[in-house]
C-alpha cells in the first residue's frame, strides 16, 4: 500500500506538467488575414449554399465574393475555379480549369456567375451530379490587388425538383 500510495506521489507532479494547453498549428482554424464571404447565400453552421432547381437550367448561379472594406485590400481576380462534388478541396484549386480566364474583380468584391448547362458540359462526372435532391460545389483561387492569394470554403448549390 505504501509503494502505490508513494507512486502516486511521485507521478502527480509529472502529470501536472505533462499537461498543456498548447497543441500547436494542426489544432488551429486556418484562417486568411483578409477573409472572404458570400453575401446572399445561407449557412447552418458550415458551408454557404444557394438553392436551384434541376428544371431552371439555363438560367444563372450567381456567388459574390466579398472582402471587408476595412481591409485595405480589393480583390484583383478569381484566378482559379474548382467546380464538381461536394468532395472537392483546396488541393484541387491550383490546377482548376473551369474558367478560360481569370474573372476581374471589382473593388472589394467579384461575381463568378456559371449555369447548370455550363457545369454539365464540363465533364461526364459533373453531368451525373445534376439531380434533384443533389449538391454540386464550388472553390475558388482569389488574388487580391497585392498579389496575395486566399482559397475560402467551398460553397454549394443544392438542386431541388
Amino acid at each position: 500500500m505504501k509503494n502505490i500510495f508513494l507512486l502516486m506521489i511521485l507521478c502527480f507532479p509529472i502529470l501536472l506538467t505533462s499537461c498543456k494547453d498548447d497543441f500547436g498549428t494542426f489544432y488551429e482554424d486556418n484562417r486568411p488575414a483578409v477573409p472572404v464571404t458570400f453575401p446572399g447565400t445561407t449557412t447552418y453552421g458550415f458551408n454557404p449554399y444557394i438553392t436551384k432547381s434541376v428544371k431552371d437550367s439555363t438560367s444563372a448561379i450567381e456567388f459574390t465574393l466579398s472582402i471587408p472594406e476595412s481591409s485595405g485590400r480589393t480583390i484583383k481576380e478569381i484566378t482559379r475555379v474548382s467546380a464538381g462534388s461536394s468532395s472537392i478541396n483546396a488541393g484541387s484549386v491550383a490546377t482548376a480549369t473551369y474558367i478560360a480566364q481569370p474573372i476581374a474583380g471589382n473593388g472589394t468584391s467579384v461575381k463568378f456567375t456559371t449555369t447548370l448547362v455550363e457545369f454539365k458540359s464540363k465533364s461526364a462526372a459533373n453531368a451525373r451530379l445534376v439531380t434533384a435532391n443533389g449538391e454540386i460545389a464550388f472553390m475558388f483561387l482569389v488574388t487580391l490587388d497585392n498579389g496575395e492569394t486566399i482559397i475560402p470554403v467551398q460553397v454549394r448549390v443544392r438542386l431541388t425538383a
